[in-house]
């Protein structure tokens, strides 16, 4: 995995909670704001960090119970409850002309987040995300799967299906890959029981999908041809509700495109944020 030695890390009380925050610090720059997938954390993003050195302040806080902030004893942990977590965060902080990096559940969080505040932000990347609730069918799956993870933790055919729903099948199979893949298998091994209500969370989400057509900055949607927890129909859905959006579909990617592919991904990112037209 690519260093983060650029990163520096500390708690902020948001909320009635606390939230772990790591940021490159440069006041200078423009900033980007991350906001991770549920099952990794901030550090998903080690490469745009890198990739962004010198060009952009990049700030990466870990979700309420999850990463490094603080655990929440509570049944689910809603998708508006973190909105306004990164909310807060961002008064705190004293953000402003905010782009933003999204990666799945970071996408539900976003599209509330700046529906709410627009004048904060100038653009948002969403990768493996989308706006719409879970299908019954798949939210069933996944309902239990959230039952199961919170009864068992992170093994067997749990820790499986986690990898399963996490990269596409090509990502898995590729001999190259393997090492990315053990990374994250083990850290994902490493979760505890205690995910569960932002998981359930993630998995009970409402949809927000009437809130796309508000929000009127550059939307760059990236999204792999074998995500299956957020398919390409979903990316359609959001590339025709955002007036403002630009479409990248990635053949042999999964559901983590940052992570997979980053020699394709995070130049475009860095683009965009650059020049952010559509």
């Amino acid at each position: 995995m690519l260093p983060n030695a650029n990163s520096q890390g500390k708690n902020i009380q948001v909320n009635g909670t606390t939230l772990w925050v790591e940021d490159t610090g440069e006041a200078h720059l423009p900033v980007v704001l991350c906001l991770h997938s549920c099952f990794l954390d901030g550090t998903m993003f080690d490469g745009l960090v890198q990739a962004a050195a010198g060009k952009f302040r990049v700030i990466r806080p870990d979700f309420r119970g999850q990463g490094k902030s603080a655990l929440d004893d509570v049944d689910i942990i809603t998708m508006d409850q973190c909105a306004d977590d990164m909310a807060a965060l961002i008064e705190e902080l004293q953000l402003k002309d905010i782009n933003v990096m999204a990666q799945s559940m970071g996408g539900d969080v976003a599209f509330r987040l700046i529906a709410k505040r627009q004048n904060l932000f100038r653009s948002l990347v969403v990768a493996g995300s989308s706006a719409c609730d879970e299908p019954p069918e798949q939210g069933a799956r996944f309902a239990q799967w959230v039952v199961d993870a919170g009864e068992q933790g992170f093994t067997g055919d749990i820790l499986d299906m986690t990898m399963e729903v996490m990269f596409g099948k090509t990502t898995r199979n590729n001999p190259e890959k393997q090492e990315l893949l053990a990374y994250w298998r083990k850290r994902i091994e490493a979760l505890p029981k205690t995910l569960r209500p932002a998981m359930k969370g993630v998995m009970h989400r409402e949809s927000c999908v009437a809130l796309l057509s508000s929000i009127n900055i550059p939307v760059l949607i990236i999204n792999g041809e074998e995500d299956m927890p957020r398919p390409p129909a979903w990316s359609d859905e959001m590339k025709r509700e955002l007036p403002n959006s630009k479409l990248i579909r990635l053949s042999n990617i999964g559901h983590c495109p940052t992570l997979e592919a980053p020699e394709q991904v995070i130049p475009a990112i860095i683009e965009f944020y650059s020049n952010p037209r559509v």
